[in-house]
């Protein structure tokens, strides 16, 4: 399609520019942080520089850098597992099997690609290519058995396998094999593998956790690392990583399960229960590690844990309340022999004598510099006193609750130590409110046992006896923000407008026909999400603004061509989202050609692994150099919803099973993007968005207080924290109310609660 355009975004220059250099170096960084030790028998890793590996698995050279649909980025190059490998030193020696394997994926890839195309009908009214792309997810193939001429090639007794998974929008997971299981195919070669290699090194490419029942029946498994989908360099991460030029430090956002019918909503999510209409939210408060915590199931990794190739002590914590504030201050000392760095996670364990809560709930976390052999860092964590409250239906009212309030130092959910106690001597309505999103349907939430719910408070309490004990003060409130105002140029605008001109403000401008609107419809830079419209009043006008998709970088075309009369020729939607599979769609023009490689981060879940604030709002000044470089004003994203279930296809892009860590990571990328001038960040998706299947038509089912405490929660935090420009609805609907036409999550709780004073966008 030709569009007519007054500039040209990006260089007609083919060569990596110094922007393009830093992207570069910032991706890797946050991936490298990002990446968590699971495993690390007999202290395998890290290992000798030079050393020679086999390399095998899926992800070996097609290495998935980010998941499908928006939240795919177009860079120059990404360097895979092989690649990366290599450049950090390594001597790769399985060439015959990885030659065999790259063979047989094209040639899957090519079928997949021809099938889609096949069922696409640009003639037949309401045919939407996307809509068939995302709903037929790429089955990546697991390769040939591995055999004993491939040991014999290798000349190692070191093996690394990696599993790779890919998930996008628009479909979830399936539970079976190739997904959360690994196949039959992947059984047998590992097993193969172990075979030959008596050291055998698992890399789990991963929008998020796979069942790992292998690790019990294989001893040859001696070390797992998590690499989650880590950006365009995730390759070079990992060979950092495995040489130990970077001592693994990230932690896990989500709790790994033993089983996936572990899960409390695993019979009800999605397909699992023949429903993809209603999803009821029986669970209540208790996600992740509070579900796992209170109903006494164990997990194979908890939410906060990773290994580090040293060791530390965290000790001599005190804590004060400083206003309306907690402070927590406590040394950690590297005990080992190796540089690294350790995050110190605050937890509070809120009284039990009154409404239902989880055992232990985050409060605040902390990550400390490099620490060499010997050295000690005191980090100091704040947090409010919001991250006390429960939420009392009946009251509508977050309540402080009479009663001792914990407060736990640990490196995860598991490894804790308590070091004191809040104490509040009466129950107290801290922060009244409006009913919001009632109930249309009956929910009947669940609970923990009331017996061993007390005996778990008595112990707490028991173990506080040589404690101190602090008393609260909840007379020094925090300031509620001012109710949000129009700007007067908005009402000045608008009186001058006629209906005819104001109208369009809400839709935006858009190219083509029908459905054309989804990922790709911006005119003025091409691959852009869209665009407004601009506005001339009395002479005067005001610009158009362009958005962009993310969450894993500015999605962008990667190039267009431009024809003598200047006239863009572009790509079609489905080449912007795969770089090139689809480019026999493209028209063929003679002309200039216009360069937009961006940078491609890695995924959200690997962004909040860093634990490290400070780093991923640098990652957001990189996106926002980017959008100005652009012209784009607004990226859609960052994505923020909760990890209620491991199989929401949509994980990828988010951060957390715990709203403290989504809320935080979300305000450092905002705080990032928008300490560039005139851009911004659109948190996404409002709310609930748990449920990829049906995801236009899906009824989220949940209470009130199960939504305040963990589904707006982490919005909350970063509205609070850092103001982002736009927020994003979704798509489903919270009981029975579309949210983008719910007023108690726009109005109410947005913008009068939280003071949001940016747009609201509904989804595409």
């Amino acid at each position: 399609m030709k569009v007519k355009k007054r500039t040209f975004s990006g260089t007609p220059s083919a060569v990596e520019t110094p922007r393009e250099i830093a992207g570069r170096e910032i991706s890797r960084r946050a991936a490298a942080e990002g990446i968590v030790l699971l495993k690390n028998e007999n202290h395998l890793l890290p290992l000798a520089a030079g050393q020679r590996i086999a390399l095998f698995g899926s992800g070996a050279e097609k290495t998935v850098k980010g998941g499908t649909g928006s939240g795919d980025v177009n860079e120059r190059h990404s360097v895979n597992i092989l690649e990366g490998l290599e450049l950090c030193g390594f001597a790769v020696t399985s060439r015959r099997w990885l030659s065999d394997y790259n063979t047989l994926y094209d040639q899957a890839r090519i079928q997949w690609r021809d099938d889609i195309l096949s069922r696409i009908d640009e003639d037949k009214p309401g045919c939407d290519p996307f809509a068939i792309y995302s709903t037929t997810p790429f089955q990546i193939p697991a390769g040939r058995e591995i055999t004993s001429e491939d040991a014999k090639e290798a000349q190692t007794d070191t093996a690394v396998y990696v599993i790779s998974r890919v998930a996008g929008e628009g479909k979830d997971r399936s539970k079976g094999q190739g997904d959360w299981l690994l196949s039959d195919e992947e059984v047998r070669n590992i097993k193969s593998a172990a075979g030959y290699f008596s050291n055998l090194i698992l890399i789990l490419n991963a929008g998020g956790p796979i069942e790992l029942s292998i690790l019990d029946s294989i001893p040859q498994i001696k070390a797992v690392l998590f690499i989650a989908q880590a950006g365009m360099e995730g390759g070079t991460a990992l060979g950092q990583v495995l040489t130990g030029q970077v001592n693994p430090s990230g932690k896990l956002t989500d709790s790994w399960a033993f089983h996936y019918e572990d899960y409390p909503n695993a019979s009800t999510f999605s397909y699992c229960n023949g429903d993809v209409t209603t999803d009821k939210y029986e669970e209540g408060i208790f996600v992740g590690y509070r579900y796992f915590d209170a109903f006494n199931k164990p997990v194979r990794f908890p939410f906060g844990y990773g290994q580090s190739y040293t060791t530390f002590r965290i000790d001599q914590p005190i804590f004060r309340q400083k206003g309306p504030d907690i402070e927590v201050n406590a040394t950690v000392t590297n005990t080992g022999g190796v540089p690294g760095r350790e995050v110190v996670q605050i937890y509070a364990a809120c009284p039990q004598n009154g409404l239902v809560k989880e055992r232990k709930r985050l409060c605040g976390f902390a990550k400390t510099a490099l620490l060499q052999p010997g050295e000690s860092e005191t980090v100091d964590i704040r947090f409010p006193l919001d991250a006390l409250l429960s939420f009392d239906e009946a009251k509508n009212a977050y309540m402080l609750e009479m009663g001792l309030y914990g407060l736990l130092v640990g490196n995860s959910s598991a490894d804790t130590t308590l070091i004191g106690a809040l104490r509040m001597d009466e129950t107290t309505i801290y922060r009244k409110v409006k009913p919001i999103c009632p109930l249309r349907t009956e929910l009947d939430e669940i609970r923990p046992d009331a017996d061993t719910t007390a005996q778990y408070a008595q112990k707490m309490q028991d173990a506080l006896t040589d404690l101190p004990i602090l008393p609260l003060d909840t007379s020094m409130k925090a300031e509620q923000p001012a109710l949000a105002s129009r700007h007067p140029l908005a009402d000045e605008l608008a009186a001058k407008m006629t209906l005819k001109e104001i109208i369009p403000l809400l839709t935006g401008k858009l190219k083509g026909g029908p459905g054309s609107n989804l990922g790709s419809a911006g005119i003025l830079v091409p691959g852009s999400a869209g665009e407004t419209v601009s506005v001339t009043v009395n002479g005067v006008t005001y610009p158009e603004i362009v958005l962009a998709d993310g969450p894993a970088g500015v999605r962008l075309a990667s190039d267009y061509m431009v024809d003598s009369e200047g006239h863009t020729i572009e790509k079609d939607l489905l080449e912007v989202l795969e770089g090139g599979i689809f480019s026999k769609n493209s028209p063929q023009v003679e002309g200039t050609k216009y360069y937009q490689y961006c940078t491609a981060i890695p995924v959200g879940t690997l962004l909040a692994q860093t634990w490290d604030t400070a780093l991923v709002e640098e990652v957001g000044a990189q996106i926002g150099d980017e959008l100005n470089e652009f012209s784009v004003t607004l990226w859609l994203a960052p994505g923020m919803n909760i990890h209620r279930n491991p199989l929401c296809g949509r994980n990828f892009e988010y951060y957390s099973e715990d709203p403290v860590v989504s809320g935080m990571i979300a305000a450092a990328m905002t705080k990032g993007v928008q300490s560039q001038p005139g851009v911004g960040t659109t948190i996404k998706h409002f709310a609930c968005n748990n449920q990829e299947d049906n995801r236009i038509g899906s009824n989220s089912v949940v209470s009130q207080r199960a939504l305040r405490e963990i589904y707006l929660r982490g919005f909350e935090i970063a509205v609070k924290t850092a103001q982002p420009m736009s927020i994003m609805t979704s798509y489903n609907l919270i009981n029975g109310v579309h949210t983008a036409n719910s007023r108690d999550l726009c109005t109410e709780t947005a913008r009068q609660e939280w003071n949001f004073q940016g747009l609201i966008m509904t989804d595409w």
